[in-house]
């Protein structure tokens, strides 16, 4: 049977997938627009101009590196090397400035919690007035920034770290294939190769210190002029390094909290041994033994994420990734201080503009790098804040599912009773999680098959309303 492309013409099944996802919004209670009180004082914010009291950094050639398309830009970078070595400059949205203590637009992101992102839309934590123009580090704005300065010697080890509030002027903005490409041309612009190796070398530390990543190859939805598209990659190099460097931003910022004795850490508990050796035992039964004395984040690296049976491992290796949360604390520490992936304690300060939490994080940070006294507001804010992370993380996951289901059923509406190539993830007593070649879809089945087996399956029936997809094991 010819292959058909995975992507959606403009037909009745897009309108039915716009109506499905409109209804999911409305199920799930997703905020739709800003009160009229929000919205009056973001734009009476959006003129507040620049602070007189923040440093000018706007000599410094930052850049962006987002997802194509962005405009609520959180954080620009600049590396160079000099004679005391690599100089790491990472300056993030100072959202603070225009966000006064519980007024409406404070109170709205509390209540909101993040950004939430659908296919066809999103909910922006803050009015758009902010978050994509007075607060975002566009291209050519002077904009108000937290700068994080790091010295790192020659093992990609940080000596030193500074933080700043500045007036800084990004030069330009990159999506990551743009910056990739670039990256890898003869003439790379600095920031981008130092970037580069800078990334090598910071997942060499990770490794050391016992970190870990997953990098699945999830599908990722894509809007085409033809419709939506899943496709599955995994990250481009220069994302993993643009990743190290909000890594390393966030170890240090929790290692500023907890030597201060105040903030909010994101924690994950380690594995129990017994998670560990089932782990263990499902990658030797899938002929990828995890060997004895290799690292676990070293082994999960090594994988070759093209190979079926890998995504089956990766699979498995979800179930020792759980239990993440945040740990507030005003005096003594929390018991629980690490993030167990990353092998090291951590927080959320990178993300101002679309994660409620940041914004608390870097003015604690500031306060205690500057010897100033924590503002009361944050010390009273920052108990409350674990409940309201949690409670939209399960929101924003909930949204993610349901969105990609639905997506997913659209793409297969007109394919009942084809044949599709399939790999099994997982299986749990007679039900199989299976992931589809073309497209990429991930369904249940019930049948034969156990984890990494490649088989083929027909599909039964495709409901986009629900997200429902029915597949059977085809002779």
């Amino acid at each position: 049977m010819p292959q058909r492309s995975p992507r959606l013409a403009r037909s009745a099944a897009q309108s039915e997938l716009a109506a499905a996802l409109a209804e999911l919004r409305r199920q799930l209670q997703i905020p739709d627009g800003f009160p009229a009180e929000v919205q009056s004082e973001a734009t009476e914010a959006a003129s507040f101009g620049l602070d007189a009291d923040a440093i000018d950094l706007r000599e410094i050639e930052f850049r962006t590196i987002d997802p194509a398309g962005s405009t609520d830009l959180d954080q620009a970078l600049h590396l160079t090397r000099d004679a005391g070595g690599l100089l790491v400059r990472y300056a993030i949205a100072d959202v603070g400035w225009f966000v006064r203590p519980d007024r409406a637009i404070d109170q709205e992101a509390r209540r909101r919690g993040q950004t939430l992102y659908a296919p066809d839309d999103r909910a922006p934590l803050h009015p758009t007035v902010l978050s994509e123009g007075a607060a975002s580090l566009l291209p050519g704005q002077d904009r108000l920034a937290y700068v994080w300065r790091f010295r790192l010697d020659s093992d990609d080890q940080v000596v030193d770290v500074g933080l700043d509030r500045a007036i800084v002027r990004s030069r330009r903005q990159w999506n990551y294939q743009d910056a990739q490409r670039a990256a890898d041309g003869s003439d790379p612009p600095e920031s981008l190769r130092l970037l580069l190796e800078f990334g090598d070398g910071r997942q060499r530390q990770e490794s050391a210190r016992g970190g870990a990543s997953l990098n699945f190859p999830n599908g990722e939805i894509v809007l085409t002029e033809r419709g939506y598209v899943i496709e599955r990659r995994t990250p481009l190099p220069i994302e993993d390094a643009n990743a190290q460097l909000s890594l390393m931003t966030g170890m240090a910022a929790a290692r500023i909290m907890l030597d201060g004795g105040v903030g909010i850490l994101r924690t994950m508990p380690p594995a129990e041994p017994s998670a560990i050796e089932e782990f263990r035992r499902q990658t030797r039964a899938l002929g990828l033994d995890w060997r004895e004395g290799v690292a676990y984040g070293d082994y999960l690296r090594e994988l070759d994420r093209s190979e079926p049976r890998a995504l089956a491992v990766l699979q498995a290796a979800t179930s020792l990734f759980r239990g993440a949360g945040y740990s507030a604390f005003d005096g003594e520490p929390p018991v629980q201080q690490e993030q167990a992936a990353i092998a090291a304690p951590y927080a959320h300060v990178t993300a101002p503009i679309r994660r409620l939490v940041d914004r608390f994080g870097l003015i604690v940070c500031d306060a205690l790098v500057h010897d100033r006294p924590v503002p009361e507001w944050v010390r009273e804010a920052l108990p409350t804040l674990p409940q309201i992370m949690s409670g939209t993380d399960d929101l924003a996951s909930r949204l993610d599912a349901a969105a990609l289901n639905r997506v997913e059923a659209a793409l297969l509406t007109d394919r009942a009773d084809e044949i599709f190539e399939a790999v099994v993830l997982f299986r749990k007593d007679e039900r199989r999680r299976i992931q589809l070649t073309d497209p990429v879809v991930v369904a249940n089945l019930n049948g034969a098959g156990n984890p990494g087996d490649q088989l083929r399956v027909r599909l039964v029936s495709a409901d986009v309303a629900t997200g429902e997809v029915a597949f059977e094991p085809a002779p």
